[in-house]
């Protein structure tokens, strides 16, 4: 008996040893077998490279990466079903503006300021055929150019080939209607497809200095290759930016980056024939779209003083006489120099919103609180950019976005620093502003990148908000840019879904937008980098949130 105690116990020690060593060495490194479990859903796998120079990713943020990689699936699939694949055998079977038809409901000699004019559309194709499916791509305006006024219209795809656009009536004299066909939804399906193939339409260049030599490689968010390759990784978001090594160079030795369109196209001949400008911007409002606005003796409601918080319409506003009008508030006249004293102001993101800090400077350059650049010791116009007024205390700063970042202009990469890094050096409180833009350097991308990169955005917005809810952070929305032929990475149908996914996943946050997309769609406005009078417009809307 006294045996099979000693037996029993012994088999009990061994087998605490036995639990204690294994939680041991679950203890002693999870980290390792975490990443080693789970790296490779969080980067994708199709880039094999034979070395990678980065720091491992702790446990928290490969949690975070996971729950990153379901939002952005769960995105992408909403993207899916709003932009389904379209048969397309031949030009003739895509949508025509020529064919088609737009017809105003309930048609009157004159409307009144403020009524709704509803058209609807019927598309039809090439041969005349009437379209059974939506998706097409579609702009509608309405404009008085003599009262230098205009407003976009809203457009409902019933996903039939019929369309309901709606016109809100916000002046009075003679208002010209458009409708104009961008893409066919056979174009948008073919663009949408395409955009997601691939990832070099634009090529890198790295610039690695070593002593007195430089070698260039090529760089990228995805290289698949072979070679060596220098892995610049950001641990905690789960970005990464990726150059071939050159041989007997550090990966730290990177200094400079450039860019340059690459002719790459996942677009079949056939399909590149939709995207020939005679097929792009056509009007299908062809005949009597003018149309004779009254007062009808309505009296208009005064509406309140635009301030945070306010909801979003569609559309957001108007432009009468130059100046833009929201449709839910009155911006006020706002004293530039009295409104920015002791304001910390970051404008975080591309040259769009670069654009403001030069208007800044433009507009107070013969005030007392002008506005004296910093010498950054950088270079170029993708230099980060410092203005200050030391009497004033205004401090504004411009910072552009990490990569991709596309430009032939050489920069350096030292200070590239990606926003929501930047937004986690920020303390905040009640005289911090935050305005952030980005959209136009990610369209030649894979849609995942940038809807990676506004969650990351989200992520850092929603912490900094958590630890100072007084900051004011601002959503410089994408605006519209001008018609090319570089259709296939710069579309405005690209610059679209962005624009809706942004909506989509700042709408939990407590931040304000200003709605670029929908302005400059007003203004008529044509080209990536604005005229002085619609920046001026947009910063009023700024302006009025922050003081």
């Amino acid at each position: 008996m006294r045996t099979i105690v000693i037996n029993r116990k012994s088999v009990l020690v061994l087998f605490l040893i036995l639990a204690f060593w294994i939680g041991f060495k679950a203890f002693y490194n999870p980290a390792k077998k975490w990443v080693t479990l789970t790296w490779h859903d969080s980067l994708p796998h199709w880039n094999s490279f034979r070395k990678a120079v980065d720091s491992e990713a702790s446990p928290c943020s490969v949690v975070s990466a996971a729950e990153t990689d379901l939002k952005i699936r769960k995105i992408l699939k909403k993207m899916d079903q709003l932009i389904p694949p379209r048969p397309f055998t031949h030009i003739y079977t895509t949508s025509s503006a020529k064919q088609s038809t737009a017809s105003i409901l309930n048609p009157q000699i004159t409307y009144c300021r403020g009524d709704q004019l509803d058209v609807l559309l019927q598309m039809k194709d090439h041969l005349g055929r009437r379209k059974e499916y939506g998706g097409d791509f579609l702009r509608a305006r309405m404009s008085s150019p003599d009262l230098e006024a205009g407003a976009s219209g809203k457009v409902t795809d019933f996903n039939n080939g019929t369309y309901l656009v709606s016109f809100t009536l916000f002046w009075e004299g003679e208002v010209s209607l458009s409708v104009l066909l961008m893409h066919p939804s056979e174009g948008a399906s073919a663009l949408w497809r395409a955009r997601n193939q691939g990832y070099d339409r634009v090529v890198f260049k790295g610039q690695f200095v070593s002593g007195s030599s430089r070698v260039d490689t090529d760089c990228g968010l995805f290289l698949n290759s072979s070679a060596e390759l220098c892995r610049y990784l950001n641990a905690e978001d789960q970005e990464a930016f990726y150059c071939v090594k050159p041989s007997h160079v550090s990966c730290a030795a990177l200094t400079h980056m450039y860019s340059k369109n690459k002719q790459v196209s996942y677009l079949s001949h056939q399909e590149m024939n939709l995207f020939e400008r005679s097929n792009m911007a056509v009007e299908i409002m062809k005949h009597s779209n003018v149309i004779r606005v009254t007062k009808c003796n309505r009296t208009i409601p005064v509406e309140d003083r635009c301030k945070p918080g306010m909801i979003s319409t569609v559309p957001s506003g108007y432009v009468w006489k130059q100046k833009w009008n929201p449709v839910s508030c009155i911006l006020a006249p706002i004293n530039i120099k009295t409104c920015l004293e002791g304001k910390l102001v970051y404008l975080l993101g591309d040259s769009t919103v670069r654009q403001w800090i030069e208007y800044f400077r433009i507009k107070m350059q013969n005030l007392s609180s002008a506005l004296r650049l910093v010498d950054l010791h950088q270079y170029g116009k993708l230099q980060n950019q410092l203005a200050v007024n030391l009497d004033t205390h205004i401090n504004i700063q411009w910072q552009k976005h990490a990569f991709p970042l596309i430009g032939s202009l050489v920069y350096p990469v030292r200070e590239v620093q990606y926003i929501a890094r930047a937004i986690d050096r920020i303390g905040g409180d009640k005289n911090t502003v935050i305005v952030i833009s980005l959209g136009q350097h990610f369209r030649p991308f894979p849609l995942d990148v940038f809807i990676r990169r506004a969650l990351n955005i989200h992520k850092a917005v929603e912490h900094l908000l958590l630890r100072s809810p007084d900051t004011m952070v601002i959503i410089k929305m994408e605006n519209t840019r001008e018609l090319n032929g570089d259709v296939e990475r710069f579309s405005d149908f690209h610059g679209y879904i962005q624009y809706l996914v942004t909506k989509d996943i700042f709408q939990d946050l407590n931040v304000n937008i200003v709605d670029a997309w929908d302005i400059t769609i007003a203004y008529g406005s044509n080209g990536v980098h604005l005229p002085e009078y619609v920046i001026e417009n947009q910063v009023n809307i700024f302006l009025n949130y922050i003081c």
